[in-house]
């Protein structure tokens, strides 16, 4: 990123390019998830971890997990938040993971 002087205080700032959206840094254990199907969305938050049930096997993804995408087999999908624990049951689904946001689509 290009430095530039603010014109109001003097101070140095990041310059950042115009249109692109300033994301808040989640903390290093923390997964953004979001599992939704067209027209609802079960779950949009924060969590520690995911774990559900390909054609290879149960699997979990952590943060800072590599980027991976599957087909979803009919499971219960457990997500350990915070909160605690959420299951949500599915018939299947797609999963993608990327730099720690994870997104789940449902009946498609």
């Amino acid at each position: 990123m290009a430095m530039r002087q603010q014109a109001s205080t003097g101070e140095l700032v990041e310059d950042k390019p115009a249109g692109v959206a300033h994301k808040p840094k989640l903390p290093a254990d923390v997964l953004r998830v979001k599992v939704w199907s067209p027209f609802h969305v079960y779950y949009d938050g924060e969590a520690r971890s995911i774990s559900g049930i390909n054609g290879t096997g149960p699997f979990d993804i952590l943060a800072r997990h590599r980027n991976f995408i599957t087909l979803l087999s009919p499971c219960d999908l457990v997500l350990q938040t915070k909160e605690g624990e959420i299951k949500v049951r599915i018939s299947g689904g797609v999963m993608q993971v990327r730099r720690d946001v994870v997104t789940v689509f449902l009946e498609v």
